[in-house]
């Protein structure tokens, strides 16, 4: 047990019941704005119907919000070590009671999958059990000072404190300050040991924004890195693009909630693990999108603000629906990656070429298979029927291990073909050097795929490719060959 801080639990206290708070408590999120995400992202029609039920009270609400968003209490991020002092209270002869002004279905499915619980006090019939009137029902229930009550908020759980036998402390240390202010006697605490900054920069995923140095690509290949106005605005293109795509993940994790925590990584995550709180998470998201689309529509030319937008659609559709088919989750992936280099030559207004839009879509394509492959991979090794929030069964990354190296191979017969264009002729000096780029790309494409058989490539390759040293390697290269191409004649 972590607890900070415990009292010896005397002979007087054994019969004692402790009364549990839920929201942010027993579990490190809330139910209500749960019920709410799940109602938005995949039952808006039932919007209507939740917001009319505001007239009836926050009850009458909050039932509503319970039956249009149902959630799934099977993993929802417990409190272990206080589930863990609980059981041993229970184990000592205590009743251990579930005290939330959360809806009584909900609260019922957590208790049940909590298992620790012998009775549940919730909100239901008109009468929403929060602070004032938890700590009524709570006195009728065991009477004044006869029960224990484990909380996590100095101000809502602040009456039910005032009338328990003693406190039980959750979160974070200034509630426990609190209450030894107010000379309540506490038996336990606990403390979270993480920081909702930190967990905001983790759920906006920043290691990732090195995927949007793809919109410099264009300017590299157009020879215009000496180009002082190119730097500058392919600057503007990749931190608008670093934005939204950061407003994006937390968007996607909120509407991944159930299945992130089914899975045995993506259970850490920020949101999925109750870290960060459920509204902070939505107008973090809404900031940043609202910053990458004002960047891009505000300073850059329309054909960037053109694509930043169509990333955008594609982004919440596949979000929404796309990234559960089969097949077309991939294709969706492979083309959010092509529409940065298309932006990156929008931004700087410089023909794209088609031969780098190819090239570059059959890379990302094969990346993409590599992502669902290794999730089938580590799927099958579980034992599991299916990726949570996939359309894929394990037998089919047999499938993809054939079809994913060859689209990858297929951007070197691309890069063959570009080689021996007119094109290349006016912008190289030693245009034949550029052949030396087919075994590298063959090389890389080839290794990465054995590493990701080996069990040595993460859930997402893009992101091991770019901290990967081979890699790193490989692109030193073909930069040096591009160069010595481009500057050096025969």
């Amino acid at each position: 047990m972590s607890a900070a801080e415990t009292t010896s639990q005397t002979p007087a206290a054994a019969g004692v019941p402790v009364a549990v708070d839920l929201d942010g408590t027993l579990v490190r999120s809330d139910l209500m704005w749960e019920g709410l995400v799940r109602a938005i992202f995949r039952r808006p029609w039932r919007l209507a119907g939740v917001a009319a039920a505001l007239v009836g009270g926050k009850a009458g609400f909050k039932r509503a919000v319970a039956e249009a968003g149902p959630v799934d209490a099977t993993h929802l991020p417990f409190r272990a070590d206080l589930l863990s002092w609980l059981g041993e209270q229970r184990a000592a002869g205590r009743r251990i009671v579930l005290a939330t002004a959360a809806d009584r279905a909900p609260a019922e499915a957590v208790a049940a999958a909590s298992g620790v619980f012998d009775e549940v006090l919730a909100t239901e019939s008109g009468r929403n059990l929060s602070g004032a009137a938890k700590a009524e029902a709570l006195v009728e229930r065991f009477g004044e000072g006869g029960f224990d009550y484990a909380g996590d908020h100095p101000r809502k759980d602040a009456p039910v404190f005032r009338r328990a036998r003693a406190c039980v402390a959750v979160g974070g240390a200034g509630l426990a300050r609190d209450l030894r202010a107010r000379d309540r006697p506490i038996a336990a605490s606990f403390a979270d040991n993480h920081s909702v900054t930190g967990a905001i920069l983790r759920a906006m995923r920043v290691h990732q924004w090195t995927k949007n140095l793809l919109v410099l690509v264009p300017l590299l290949t157009a020879h215009l890195v000496l180009d002082a106005a190119s730097w500058a605005n392919a600057g503007l293109a990749f931190l608008a693009f670093s934005l939204l795509a950061s407003g994006t993940y937390l968007l996607n994790d909120l509407n991944d909630l159930d299945a992130d925590r089914a899975h045995p990584t993506k259970r850490r995550r920020p949101i999925a693990a109750g870290e960060l709180p459920i509204p902070m998470a939505l107008a973090t998201a809404a900031v940043l999108v609202l910053g990458g689309l004002a960047i891009g529509l505000l300073t850059l030319p329309s054909a960037f603000a053109t694509a930043l937008l169509a990333y955008l659609g594609l982004t919440v559709a596949y979000t929404l629906l796309l990234k559960r088919h089969v097949l077309i989750d991939v294709i969706a992936l492979s083309m959010l990656y092509a529409v940065r280099v298309y932006a990156g030559a929008a931004a700087i207004e410089v023909p794209l070429s088609e031969w780098l839009l190819v090239y570059t879509l059959f890379v990302f394509t094969s990346l993409a298979f590599l992502k669902r492959h290794v999730e089938l991979r580590r799927r099958e090794a579980e034992g599991g029927e299916h990726v949570p929030g996939r359309g894929y069964v394990p037998a089919d990354a047999r499938v993809i291990g054939v079809v994913g190296p060859a689209i990858g191979l297929m951007s070197v017969m691309v890069l063959a073909l570009y080689v021996q264009t007119p094109t290349v002729e006016s912008l190289y000096a030693s245009p034949g050097l550029l052949w030396l780029l087919l075994p590298l790309t063959t090389w890389w494409i080839v290794r990465i795929w054995f590493l990701a058989e080996r069990g040595e490539v993460d859930d997402d390759p893009v992101a091991f490719a770019i901290r990967d040293r081979g890699t790193q390697t490989v692109v030193v290269l073909m930069a040096a060959v591009a160069i010595v191409a481009w500057k050096w004649g025969g």
